[in-house]
């Protein structure tokens, strides 16, 4: 694994590490699916994102780059948003409002500012998908950590983003679990989310260690 890849998916982690766009991945990542969903669509809004700010970086002018840059982020959002609607609509009443609310997302905002608008578009593509992915990696884990401990499923709804042969993929890992509550709740978030920080921070201390 490249250092440009590693950086963005484990060292400097735009969700473990930056604690960047916190309120979909812990309000969205209820269930693996739903996570999935919302990631992928983080994922595309970075790319694209980082695609067009780099893109127009030359005429760009510093005194209205940070409202050009919002203005390009919501016009791709809501591009985003009417796409799901037409052919993921179940999934988009599920997200519901944490779709436009990818607007606010700082991960996008930072990745626009700090990188897009200083580098080449292939480079700029390059890092919004791997920024993009290491977030939505992060949301998927929470995702599922948070339904099998919750209800006892995986991949629960899966039609709602594969359609009719998703059902194939719903599986019931824990039968007659009566399921446990706080897991799926907001508070189950925030639970998920420490655990893996905590993974995290052991894996740097435990690598500097054999450095030293």
């Amino acid at each position: 694994m490249s250092e440009f890849i590693k950086t963005r998916l484990l060292d400097n982690n735009a969700a473990l590490v930056q604690m960047l766009g916190l309120c979909p991945l812990l309000a969205v990542s209820n269930t693996a699916i739903n996570a999935l969903g919302m990631g992928i669509a983080t994922i595309a809004v970075v790319v694209v994102t980082n695609f067009l700010v780099s893109l127009i970086r030359p005429i760009t002018k510093q005194e209205i780059r940070i409202p050009l840059f919002v203005l390009l982020i919501a016009s791709v959002v809501t591009t985003l948003e009417m796409m799901m609607n037409a052919y993921f609509h179940q999934l988009y009443l599920t997200l519901g409002i944490f779709i436009p609310l990818i607007v606010t997302n700082c991960l996008i905002m930072a990745r626009a500012e700090a990188f897009a608008s200083k580098n080449a578009w292939w480079v700029s593509i390059k890092d919004g998908f791997f920024v993009g992915l290491g977030f939505a990696l992060v949301m998927f884990v929470i995702g599922v950590m948070r339904e099998v401990i919750g209800q006892g499923t995986l991949f629960s709804q899966a039609h709602l983003l594969l359609g009719d042969w998703g059902h194939k993929f719903e599986l019931t890992l824990l039968p007659n679990y009566d399921g446990f509550l706080i897991a799926i709740l907001p508070p189950g978030a925030f639970f998920s989310l420490a655990i893996l920080v905590a993974m995290k921070n052991r894996r740097d201390l435990k690598i500097a260690a054999n450095k030293s």
